[in-house]
């Protein structure tokens, strides 16, 4: 069983995203990043890509990657029945990526992603973009921009819903265990 309350509403996430751009923009203009391309982690990561591609004006379409076939955990969560296809329409090799994702907790989804998109090339560079920090990190993954570090506790879960309007809950779990679609 599982209670939630609402944490943050369209118009501050809007807000906060538009701040991520602003930082994001600097630092692709101290690394000397002029020509990145974007790749959205399905669902709630390619929803906050899709803001912050606009944002910055990035010539390439927007990637976007279902990495469910990618989890190391599959076969003990199963599949996902709402399974979309991978989309990266331009050149990974060699290119300057931005890869972002809603929520990273464990570090797993961001690992099957990076995976995946070494399957369509070797990028220069890879830039993580996240909505969400929260503690709990199996894997040593951090990414270079995140918009909020929400002190929450362990049994508790945060969710980005949309894709419009969007929103964020916090969940507690009556019973602690571990939020495998969280990370």
């Amino acid at each position: 069983m599982t209670d939630t309350k609402l944490f943050m509403q369209h118009d501050a996430i809007h807000d906060l995203v538009e701040g991520m751009a602003r930082v994001l923009r600097h630092r692709l203009q101290d690394r000397g990043f002029d020509d990145p391309a974007m790749i959205g982690i399905h669902t709630g990561g390619v929803w906050i890509a899709e803001q912050l591609h606009r944002l910055l004006g990035i010539r390439d379409p927007l990637g976007q990657l279902d990495i469910s076939f990618y989890r190391d955990d599959f076969t003990r969560i199963g599949m996902n029945p709402k399974v979309r296809p991978s989309a990266i329409d331009f050149e990974v090799e060699d290119r300057h990526i931005i890869l972002v994702d809603d929520v990273v907790q464990s570090g797993r989804t961001i690992r099957a992603a990076l995976n995946e998109i070494f399957d369509y090339g070797r990028p220069a560079s890879v830039t993580l973009v996240t909505l969400i920090e929260r503690s709990g990190r199996e894997l040593p993954i951090q990414p270079d921009v995140s918009g909020l570090r929400p002190p929450l506790e362990p049994q508790e879960h945060i969710r980005l819903n949309g894709p419009a309007p969007l929103s964020l809950e916090i969940g507690r779990s009556h019973t602690h265990r571990h939020q495998e679609t969280q990370d």
